[in-house]
């Protein structure tokens, strides 16, 4: 906890998006293992940034990334649940309350329009409503839609709807993960980027992240959980097939090879962290898939298996899991890192 700002309840050489992802793994380390280890760290530095910024918004005022608001909130949630803390639930549902607006309905979808853009919004793209999806960002001339903001929101409708039991969390869920299948799924099973709600352009078929995958996993997961609906857990394993031999993110080993800079910290160093998560969640919600979890418990073992051989100076770990070992500490390497060993505590 050295590289903590206990004035910000961020963490030095990371984004606020990886840092919001930090509390996030510590949360279900607890969680996992029945202890209450990061509890005081955890719930004073979420509630601390919740205060900073209203509904976990860092610029102030109003969302500048809905994406970046629902990591802290989804963390929130994450941690709500392993130490069952009210406050932590009612800063996840006050931001939920806020980015829910950016969510396209089928009312405007239908209309064209919705009250929080000043652009025309095509209502259906390749024949197929554009309601669920939800805009990246609340600018009012931003067009984009994009996959990991519209999966972070069915994920926390959907932890929301089994936590409170409410139709509307369960409903916003259901037409995210529709608009996900219909309009970001690619040939292979692997999730795209973006769509523009303006012209239905899209972001180049090359942009394959991990996050984006791994987040609809998650959420596919608990989503199928809390409406006992098995089209749910059918994508669900469609796609994590698709997932762990997919090469445009790992070797022929099956490394992950994403995000592997050890120079300076990217974002896609902390997307594959979110990959691996997804796979936790669909690992601990299938008890009864024994060919899943057998699966799932094996990737993340080589995933683990490579951190600890191929990318381990001490205790400090590298970005890139296939190595070299990193030759000093940073931030990004360590983030990385959390959630590939809070996983293999559950798979193993």
């Amino acid at each position: 906890m050295t590289q903590l700002d206990s004035s910000t309840g961020q963490f030095a050489n990371i984004g606020y998006w990886q840092a919001g992802n930090v509390w996030t793994a510590m949360a279900i380390q607890d969680e996992l293992t029945t202890t209450q280890t990061n509890k005081a760290d955890v719930v004073q530095n979420l509630n601390l940034v919740f205060g900073l910024f209203s509904n976990y918004d860092q610029f102030g005022g109003k969302f500048q990334f809905n994406d970046d608001a629902l990591w802290w909130a989804t963390a929130a949630m994450y941690a709500s649940k392993a130490y069952n803390n009210t406050q932590l639930l009612d800063n996840a549902v006050s931001t939920w309350n806020s980015v829910s607006q950016f969510q396209i309905t089928q009312a405007q979808a239908e209309a064209g329009s919705t009250p929080l853009k000043d652009f025309a919004i095509e209502g259906t793209c390749d024949g197929v409503t554009m309601a669920g999806g939800v805009f990246w960002r609340p600018t009012s001339d931003d067009t984009s839609v994009n996959s990991i903001t519209t999966g972070l929101f069915l994920t926390l409708s959907a932890y929301l709807a089994e936590k409170t039991g409410d139709p509307k969390y369960t409903n916003a869920s259901i037409l995210s993960a529709n608009w996900i299948r219909a309009h970001n799924l690619n040939t292979d099973d692997i999730v795209l980027d973006t769509v523009s709600a303006s012209d239905c352009s899209r972001s180049p078929a090359t942009w394959i992240f991990t996050y984006n995958t791994g987040k609809f996993i998650e959420g596919l997961s608990v989503l199928e959980n809390v409406t006992g609906d098995s089209q749910w857990n059918a994508l669900m394993l469609s796609i994590i097939a698709a997932a762990v031999e997919n090469t445009s993110w790992q070797g022929a080993n099956g490394i992950v090879t994403e995000g592997a800079d050890n120079t300076q910290n990217n974002d896609d160093i902390g997307f594959k962290a979110v990959y691996i998560r997804g796979l936790r969640e669909a690992f601990r919600r299938a008890p009864e898939n024994s060919l899943l979890r057998t699966l799932i418990h094996s990737y993340v073992d080589v995933q683990y298996n490579a951190l600890l051989d191929l990318a381990a100076n001490g205790s400090f770990y590298s970005a890139a899991w296939a190595g070299p070992v990193p030759t000093s500490f940073t931030s990004w390497g360590q983030l990385a890192a959390l959630d590939v060993l809070t996983a293999a505590v559950e798979v193993n």
